[in-house]
């Protein structure tokens, strides 16, 4: 049987405090004191619709397993996703996907432009959770005055429209597994990055993973689009460069997910690539394609030179030898 998800009420709190204190006890030192520390799961629905905002529970044979709420943050158009839990013999059904897609969906009708949330820094499979969600580590870590000593991470993303952002080291390392999947995908559709189909996830994500140790030493800067809510493609600056070259970053491993393609995406990643090479005092951008690729004609397009060529310089997975085309251009 399918769960289904109605309006939270405030005769609910049974069911509330139930779900979260389940969950908090699968952790060690994760206390819940409801009438000292959260005395609004006595009334919760009226507290977020107080707040401008809105609970939902999902119900199986009349028993509740699953909650979620969102409100508005009152700041620069954001919505936060709050009391998202799910009884443990229903993860895995897609029953979290369907409620926070539904919380998500609320905040953008309402006019959310970005959703944030926190969460335990304990809940491991919560974080890996809102990481397919395509949510990333933003900002510091928050630390309660709770007889938990909780400390909580901030998740967050743009919610809608096309939006590209530099991550930094913590976001980048929470972007692994979406990123990874990526790659994988790019490959698989016969991309020219390195590697060769079929490529394993966990070989992405070790990829991805010294990506985001480049990115905490300095050595390169992580862009990553976003498509309504969902990270979409990505770009690089290889800012490593010797020290007679630090006028100059390489452009590498420009992605866009096959299933964005042909959105603008790519041209989005390079000009934010762009922008932000000329902000941190770099003049000169290097790049090289797979020739006859769709990049060497989005390059060409937005006013990238051709420096050279090299005949049969990669393979494809049949074994056949490609050019390769150099460009570069001053910005």
């Amino acid at each position: 049987m399918t769960a289904v998800i109605r309006p939270g009420r405030d005769t609910d709190e049974a069911d509330y405090i139930r779900l979260i204190g389940d969950a908090w006890s699968e952790y060690p030192n994760c206390i819940l004191d409801v009438d000292g520390e959260v005395p609004e799961l006595r009334a919760l629905e009226s507290y977020f619709a107080k707040a401008g905002g809105a609970l939902w529970v999902a119900e199986e044979e009349d028993r509740a397993v699953g909650m979620v709420a969102t409100r508005p943050l009152g700041s620069d158009n954001a919505w936060e996703i709050c009391k998202m839990y799910v009884e443990k013999s229903q993860r895995g059904t897609g029953l979290a996907h369907r409620l926070l897609g539904g919380a998500e969906e609320h905040a953008i009708r309402a006019g959310a432009q970005r959703i944030v949330l926190w969460t335990d820094t304990r809940f491991d499979a919560a974080h890996k959770f809102y990481e397919k969600r395509s949510y990333v580590r933003s900002g510091s870590i928050r630390i309660l005055d709770d007889i938990s000593k909780s400390l909580e991470f901030r998740y967050a993303k743009p919610a809608r429209g096309v939006v590209v952002e530099a991550l930094d080291a913590a976001a980048a390392a929470s972007a692994e597994r979406r990123l990874a999947d990526i790659l994988v995908a790019c490959v698989d559709a016969g991309a020219s990055v390195s590697y060769l189909p079929p490529l394993a996830v966990e070989t992405a994500r070790t990829f991805w993973r010294k990506v985001s140790g480049e990115v905490a030493m300095g050595n390169r800067l992580l862009l990553v689009a976003w498509v309504d809510g969902r990270m979409a493609g990505t770009v690089q600056l290889d800012l490593a460069t010797p020290p007679n070259q630090r006028h100059r970053a390489e452009l590498a491993k420009l992605l866009v997910h096959p299933d964005f393609r042909r959105n603008g995406i790519g041209r989005a990643l390079m000009q934010r690539a762009e922008q932000a090479a000329r902000g941190i005092g770099r003049t000169l951008l290097t790049l090289d394609t797979r020739a006859g690729d769709a990049g060497e004609v989005l390059y060409r397009e937005l006013g990238w030179q051709e420096g050279g060529r090299i005949p049969g310089f990669a393979a494809d997975s049949d074994g056949k030898l490609h050019d390769t085309v150099f460009f570069y251009k001053k910005v």
